[in-house]
């Protein structure tokens, strides 16, 4: 499974979660996370200690990727934005946001108005749905 939005298990993460793994990684080590919004996509990157004036945070046009980058060259990390790629758009340097706070790197990225929309339309379609209530499955036996 690849997750596109929200947090894996921590055991995916090597950070604790026990289980077979006889070697993991250090849960101090900074880790990526896509947690969205209405409005935005928006990733975090958790255990990152710099302070706020060291980050870097642009677009790159070539891959359609949004690139991290430190600079006393500690962390390095391209992102990439699937549900762009999947209409075919373009990754906009002037939607890219980034805060810092409580040792997270906070990465915004403003929805274009097509995603908005096409999130609305299926938004909409889901509430067209009827859904009964837990137990009224008509579900007979032999």
């Amino acid at each position: 499974w690849e997750i596109e939005v929200g947090e894996s298990s921590s055991s995916d993460r090597g950070a604790g979660g026990g289980g077979d793994l006889l070697i993991s990684a250090s849960q101090d080590q900074p880790y990526l996370v896509r947690m969205d919004t209405q409005d935005s996509f928006q990733w975090r990157v958790r255990n990152i200690s710099f302070p706020v004036e060291t980050y870097s945070v642009s677009a790159d046009p070539a891959t359609n990727q949004l690139v991290v980058r430190t600079a006393n060259k500690k962390y390095f990390k391209r992102i990439s934005v699937p549900d762009l790629d999947r209409h075919g758009l373009a990754v906009d340097e002037g939607a890219v946001s980034f805060t810092h706070c409580n040792r997270t790197l906070v990465i915004s990225l403003r929805k274009p108005p097509f995603i908005l929309q096409a999130e609305a339309a299926a938004k909409m379609e889901r509430s067209a749905l009827k859904c009964g209530k837990e137990g009224d499955v008509d579900c007979k036996q032999q």
